[in-house]
């Protein structure tokens, strides 16, 4: 039975937008006078030359995803466990937050 996980069109969207982003502020503080842009194919600039991702990068970052999402819930509840808490709160997910970001 397939585990549940995230969408992978969701993922690429958020994925699309962070580097659409990126590349707004990159233009905005290299300046648009067109004079540094690199040739990285046949006709084709880098600064007009769309990221994209495959779709076994989306899967695995959709599991990744799903893997750190579940890892910081159960670390959280644990923790509220511990102190008697009925619900996870932000303060039991500040507490597991910074190991769990250097486990992962």
């Amino acid at each position: 039975m397939e585990e549940v996980t995230f969408d992978p069109g969701l993922i690429q969207a958020i994925f699309k937008h962070i580097w659409t982003r990126r590349a707004l502020e990159r233009e905005k503080n290299e300046g648009n006078d067109g004079t540094e842009c690199e040739q990285v194919g046949t006709g084709t600039l880098k600064k007009t030359r769309t990221t994209s991702a495959n779709s076994n990068a989306l899967k695995l970052s959709c599991e990744l995803l799903r893997i750190f999402i579940t890892e910081a819930v159960q670390r959280s509840a644990m923790i509220a466990e511990a102190e008697g808490a009925g619900k996870i709160e932000g303060t039991h997910l500040e507490r597991i937050l910074p190991q769990l970001l250097l486990d992962f």
